[in-house]
C-alpha cells in the first residue's frame, strides 16, 4: 500500500512511492521482455526508455538529440553512454547500478557528427566491445530509434540490427504499483491546473496567455517537462488543430484543452471542454454526445475486453464529416500512458477491428473523444486516464468532466437588482 498519495516529500513514518522498488521492478520487466525475445541485446536511444531500464535522465534537453544510449544485453548489467559528465555524476549519485554501468561516450548528434569525423565509429566500437564481452555480437540488436550515421557505423561493425520498441513496449504495459501512483499524481497536478484554468476564462484572454499560466503552475506543482498544451476556442474547434494560438476568447466561445507533462517521469493527456460566459443548445447537446460517446467506452474497460469492442462504440469517420479513418485519426482514440504518452493499448477505429488487443489488468491508458457541435465552429473535446483493475475502470482523472461547465464572468441584470429592491421595500 501507497500512503498519503498527492504526497512528494519522503517521511519516515509511511510507506509512500518506493523509488529502489521502481527502478528494479522496471530493470526486470525489461530484461524479462529481452529474454522472452529473439534478440541478443537492446540499443536504447528513446530517452523514456533510457529512463525505464536506468532510471536516469539529464533534462528535456537530451530529449530529441539522441546524445545519450543504453546497451542492454541479456545476462549482466546495462551499460549507459551519457552526454558528458552526467556519467561521472551518475558514478557518484546513481549507485543502484556499478560505476561500470556509466560512462561517458558521444554519439553523431542525429548527425551533427558525421563519419568523418571518426564519432559514429568510436561509439560503435564501444557498443561492439560490450558486446563482444557478453558473445553477443553476432546476436540481433535491437533499436528503438536512432540516426542514420549511428545505423551506418554499426553496420560497418557488422553488428546485425531489428527492432527494439516492441520489446520495450512489452515491458512497459503492465504498471506496478509505484508506477500507478506516480501516473495518479501526475494526473492530480492536472486536476489543479484545470481549477486554475476555469478561473482565467474570461473574455478577452488569448490562449498562449492561459497556457503561459497552466505551464506556470505545473512546474510549481512539480511538473518536470511540459510536453505540450492544447488551447483551443472557438471556430478554431472545428476542425480540431492540434496547437494553441494568440486566439482572443469571446463571450459564447467553446474552448477545449489537452495537458500533456511529466511528473518523475510520467505522463498525462488529459482534455476538458469549457464554455465562456455561456453555453448554446448546440454548444450542450455536443458536449452530451461527446461524453457518451467516452462514458461508453469507459464501461467496457475490463480485463479480457479486446480494443476493437472500444473503437466499435465510437461513430465512424462519415459520421464525422470526414472521408475515412485516417482523415480523423486521433478524434476518437485511445492510447497507454506510463513514462511515454503512447504505449499500449492504441485503440481506433483505424486499426483496432484488424488487429485488436486484449485489455489486461494492471494497463493504464488514456480514452479521448470528440464532437463537432451543430453550429459549425463549436465543438466539445473530453479524455479521462483508466486504470484497468479487476473490479473495472478505474478514473484517475477527476476535475469535473460530465457536464459542460460555463466559465467566465457572471452578468447580473439590472432588472433582476431592481426586482429585488422592489421586494425589499414591500410592508
Amino acid at each position: 500500500m501507497i500512503a498519503s498519495r498527492g504526497a512528494t516529500m519522503a517521511v519516515d513514518w509511511e510507506q509512500r512511492v518506493d523509488f529502489a522498488r521502481l527502478r528494479s521492478d522496471r530493470l526486470r520487466k525489461a530484461r524479462e521482455a529481452l529474454t522472452a525475445s529473439d534478440l541478443g541485446a537492446l540499443l536504447l536511444f528513446d530517452q523514456n526508455n533510457i529512463r525505464y531500464v536506468t532510471s536516469t535522465h539529464i533534462g528535456e534537453w537530451a530529449r530529441d538529440k539522441s546524445a545519450r544510449c543504453v546497451l542492454l544485453p541479456r545476462t549482466g548489467d546495462p551499460v549507459l553512454w551519457d552526454f558528458g559528465s552526467a556519467a561521472k555524476h551518475h558514478q557518484l549519485y546513481a549507485p543502484w547500478l556499478p560505476e561500470s554501468s556509466w560512462r561517458a561516450g558521444v554519439s553523431s548528434m542525429r548527425g551533427a557528427m558525421p563519419q568523418q569525423t571518426g564519432v559514429p565509429d568510436l561509439l560503435a566500437g564501444h557498443i561492439h566491445e560490450v558486446l563482444r564481452e557478453h558473445g553477443l555480437e553476432r546476436e540481433p540488436l535491437g533499436i528503438d530509434l536512432t540516426d542514420m550515421e549511428t545505423l551506418a557505423s554499426l553496420h560497418r561493425r557488422q553488428i546485425p540490427t531489428a527492432d527494439a520498441q516492441p520489446v520495450m513496449l512489452s515491458a512497459r504495459k503492465l504498471k506496478t504499483v509505484d508506477e500507478i501512483a506516480l501516473l495518479d499524481h501526475a494526473a492530480g497536478i492536472v486536476d489543479a491546473v484545470y481549477e486554475r484554468i476555469y478561473e482565467l476564462l474570461r473574455p478577452g484572454a488569448r490562449e498562449h496567455e492561459i497556457v503561459a499560466e497552466a505551464q506556470k503552475l505545473l512546474f510549481e506543482l512539480g511538473s518536470e517537462q511540459v510536453e505540450a498544451i492544447n488551447a483551443v476556442s472557438g471556430e478554431r474547434c472545428n476542425p480540431h488543430p492540434h496547437v494553441f494560438s494568440d486566439r482572443l476568447l469571446r463571450p459564447g466561445d467553446q474552448a477545449f484543452f489537452d495537458i500533456i507533462h511529466s511528473f518523475m517521469g510520467y505522463r498525462t493527456c488529459y482534455y476538458r471542454t469549457f464554455a465562456v460566459g455561456g453555453a448554446t443548445r448546440s454548444q450542450l447537446d455536443a458536449y452530451r454526445q461527446c461524453r457518451e460517446w467516452l462514458d461508453n467506452a469507459i464501461e467496457l474497460v475490463r480485463p479480457g475486453v479486446t480494443t476493437d469492442q472500444i473503437a466499435a462504440v465510437w461513430p465512424s469517420a462519415q459520421e464525422l464529416g470526414f472521408p475515412n479513418e485516417e482523415a480523423c485519426f486521433g478524434l476518437q482514440f485511445g492510447h497507454g500512458l506510463g513514462v511515454g504518452l503512447y504505449e499500449s493499448p492504441m485503440i481506433s477505429r483505424l486499426h483496432s477491428f484488424e488487429n485488436p488487443v486484449e485489455i489486461e489488468e494492471g494497463m493504464v491508458f488514456a480514452l479521448e473523444t470528440y464532437c463537432p457541435a451543430s453550429d459549425g465552429r463549436s465543438a466539445a473535446r473530453i479524455e479521462e486516464e483508466v486504470l484497468v483493475t479487476a473490479e473495472g475502470p478505474q478514473i484517475l482523472t477527476r476535475f469535473p468532466g460530465d457536464e459542460l461547465l460555463v466559465a467566465g464572468r457572471q452578468y447580473v441584470r439590472g432588472a433582476d437588482l431592481l426586482a429585488q429592491d422592489e421586494k425589499v421595500a414591500l410592508p
